[in-house]
């Protein structure tokens, strides 16, 4: 997500560049003003409670505006991140929205304020003033309103200066001028979104083929924890050798020879958009050093998607591959494939419970033809990439 603050006095020309920052970042429009008056007007149970607390002569509480910026976010689905318009207000606001974006597993890239000079801003009020018929907007009222803003926002400048994301742009010039500027410091500032997926599922659901496909149709690179090692054991190196007692008997390996592995692809792909784990993790200490992992290079687990088929189907699947040139060591005997599905059952099922808490586990069933498989499949990928950005 790319969360932007739009700042600026009275005049400076925030309505105009937030319609066009919507437009080209395709983001939810956050002004706490227009969301009171519209929950007001819907006479919802928010507006109405912000309604009783306005109509006594009192300030809308920091928990009713920060329920309603909730519900906004919520409800808009398809937006790819959020400007603020003029929120937070002060430093309170900036602690409250910090921990908000954080429930959503974000953050602020970057608080931007129009700088434009007082005697510009009341030059262009009191022409809109005019213009507009708006006969309150004295000059006197007008310094006032310019006073204030300069004593609430200075604090919340300063919060954000201190985390290296406040930026004052020039307010004055042509408008596309100054988009240009805002553009970037938005550019220089948002942070690479990329998507990350591991793919779970029993062996024989088919997390290979599937997994390639994805990563070709999505623009991801595939990682094949199975494919890397059976590579090791063929080329006989010093990792090959280690696993290749583990793999003949379908057991896992030892954790530190597939991280070795990942950490090798992750650096040969430093342009990539993200990363398909199949293979990895198996366990639950493996997810905890994927975490880590991918961590220590800005990134994170973005979704995992369990490809769902029985053990009955599992087993068939297994045995038929057996007969075929795509067989693995673990698939010669109906031993053998037991003991894998049984190590799946007792080390990687409560690896789905370890997604399903972080709220980033999806289910596929996956025992329908391929291409149908495919299809489902691609269509959470595509969601989860979006959420992404």
């Amino acid at each position: 997500m790319l969360n932007i603050a739009l700042f600026g006095p009275p005049g400076a020309g925030k309505g105009t560049q937030s319609e066009k920052l919507l437009h080209k970042y395709n983001l939810t429009y956050i002004s706490t003003g227009d969301m009171l008056r519209s929950e007001i007007a819907e006479g919802s149970e928010l507006g109405m409670e912000a309604k009783s607390v306005i109509e006594t002569g009192g300030l809308v509480s920091d928990e009713l505006i920060v329920r309603i910026i909730e519900k906004k976010i919520k409800t808009d689905t398809e937006s790819k991140g959020i400007l603020f318009d003029g929120f937070p207000r002060t430093t309170v606001q900036a602690y409250i929205l910090e921990g908000l974006l954080l429930k959503l597993n974000s953050k602020l890239d970057c608080m931007i304020s129009l700088e434009v000079p007082d005697k510009e801003l009341i030059d262009r009020l009191i022409l809109r003033a005019k213009t507009s018929g708006r006969s309150d907007d004295t000059l006197e009222v007008i310094k006032v309103r310019l006073q204030e803003y300069n004593d609430k926002t200075k604090p919340v400048a300063d919060f954000y200066d201190k985390k290296h994301k406040y930026f004052p742009i020039n307010g004055v010039g042509e408008i596309d001028d100054i988009f240009g500027n805002i553009v970037d410091v938005v550019e220089k500032n948002r942070k690479k979104a990329y998507s990350n997926i591991v793919l779970l599922g029993r062996p024989g659901s088919g997390k290979g083929t599937q997994g390639r496909l994805l990563a070709d149709k999505h623009d991801l690179i595939y990682i094949s924890t199975g494919k890397l090692l059976r590579k090791e054991v063929a080329d006989n190196t010093e990792i090959g050798k280690i696993a290749k007692p583990y793999m003949d008997k379908g057991e896992i390996v030892p954790d530190e020879i597939p991280i070795k592995l990942i950490e090798t692809q992750i650096k040969k792909n430093p342009h990539a958009n993200g990363f398909i784990f199949k293979g990895f993790p198996r366990t639950i200490v493996q997810a905890y050093i994927l975490d880590g992992l991918l961590r220590r290079e800005g990134m994170k687990v973005s979704g995992v998607i369990d490809m769902k088929v029985s053990t009955l189907e599992a087993v068939k699947r297994l045995s038929a591959r057996s007969r075929t040139d795509r067989k693995r060591p673990y698939d010669e005997s109906a031993e053998l494939i037991v003991n894998r599905l049984e190590q799946y059952n007792d080390k990687t099922m409560p690896v789905l419970d370890f997604y399903k808490k972080q709220d980033k586990y999806i289910s596929v069933k996956a025992e329908m033809n391929a291409h149908k498989v495919f299809e489902l499949l691609s269509e959470q990928v595509d969601s989860i990439c979006r959420s992404n950005y």
